[in-house]
């Protein structure tokens, strides 16, 4: 498979794209890179399956940063293109909580999903792939947000869609209750005493005057932004 590059005239009698039919629901063609991985990183990278056409490897989830670097920049893999970030925990305890990586390599028209087992009942965290992918940033705080998991060496982890100081666990957890941890009026008296302007950037709480109500860490967050430090 050559690298295809955008305004470029595609080699002579070279078939045009097509939408992929009668799929198998599994087996089928592995992604190359799962075999280039291997020869790069050896027992780094585990099993790998194909369902509906893409191929998934598992990794050593300690190795997903030097993994992603490498499927980046090395010329025979380009996977310039992050396409998200999650997790998933299933239903069953006894099944570990896996971190979900989606790449893909414009160039070489590949898609390849990356999968890390995690304990839960250990410590939940693996490398960020900020420094890789700066779109790895918000993608990663979700992840904290709704399962939990830490990404050392982030830049800014912390909640992205629930405010900061909420209290109640992480919600796409299999362990979170539906009706929350808390008691709906105990819920209703912490919506009532939320500040609602304390998500707003520090021009807008400048105007709300609400920055002294802010926790303390935020306020020393903003004054170093502002300060471009």
């Amino acid at each position: 498979m050559s690298v295809v590059l955008p305004g470029a005239a595609l080699p002579k009698n070279t078939p045009d794209p097509v939408t992929p039919r009668t799929v198998p629901h599994r087996g089928g063609d592995v992604n190359p890179s799962v075999e280039a991985l291997r020869a790069q990183f050896g027992a780094t990278i585990g099993r790998h399956d194909v369902t509906w056409g893409e191929t998934t490897v598992w990794i050593d989830a300690t190795k997903v940063r030097e993994i992603a670097l490498w499927l980046r920049d090395d010329p025979t893999q380009q996977y310039d293109y992050l396409v998200d970030v999650t997790a998933v925990e299933h239903r069953d305890a006894a099944m570990p909580l896996e971190m979900v990586w989606h790449v893909r390599s414009l160039p070489y028209r590949r898609f390849l999903r990356i999968k890390a087992a995690l304990d839960p009942n250990a410590e939940l965290e693996v490398p960020s792939i900020e420094p890789v992918y700066k779109s790895a940033n918000w993608l990663e705080r979700e992840v904290y947000d709704m399962f939990g998991v830490r990404f050392g060496g982030h830049s800014d982890l912390r909640r992205i869609l629930l405010w900061e100081s909420y209290a109640e666990g992480f919600p796409l957890r299999k362990d979170f209750p539906l009706r929350g941890r808390f008691s709906r009026s105990e819920q209703l008296t912490q919506a009532l005493a939320a500040n609602p302007e304390a998500p707003y950037s520090m021009e807008e709480l400048s105007v709300a005057d609400a920055f002294h109500e802010l926790p303390a860490d935020m306020r020393e967050r903003l004054l170093r932004v502002k300060a471009g430090g």
